[in-house]
């Protein structure tokens, strides 16, 4: 006979706001940094910046998810001023999709 359950709201809230939660979080950005460093493009010989938008990938997380703003979350940015141009292109640059693609490998 399988044992019923009954899901208890005050306790998946603790759990979403656990330093376990947290940390596993921030594991998963640290591994979309990983990816996102992986495919990132470098330019040319000729690039001024070669390297910055690589070398430039950073992750934290905080407490700041739901309704409440109090459930971990965990970010992963690009500090390059052109990181957004990378992203998502402009009229005369295709786009990278850097940090889409790495979410989509979900972290693991």
């Amino acid at each position: 006979m399988a044992a019923r359950f009954k899901m208890s709201r005050k306790g998946v809230g603790e759990l979403l706001r656990s330093p376990g939660v947290e940390a596993d979080m921030l594991r998963r950005a640290e591994l979309i940094k990983s990816a996102a460093v992986a495919i990132a493009p470098v330019g040319g010989p000729g690039d001024p910046h070669a390297g910055a938008y690589k070398d430039s990938f950073k992750t934290s997380s905080r407490k700041r998810g739901g309704r409440r703003k109090d459930r971990a979350t965990a970010t992963v940015t690009n500090t390059s001023y052109y990181a957004r141009w990378v992203e998502y292109g402009s009229e005369r640059v295709a786009a990278h999709h850097v940090l889409l693609r790495a979410a989509e490998s979900g972290g693991d």
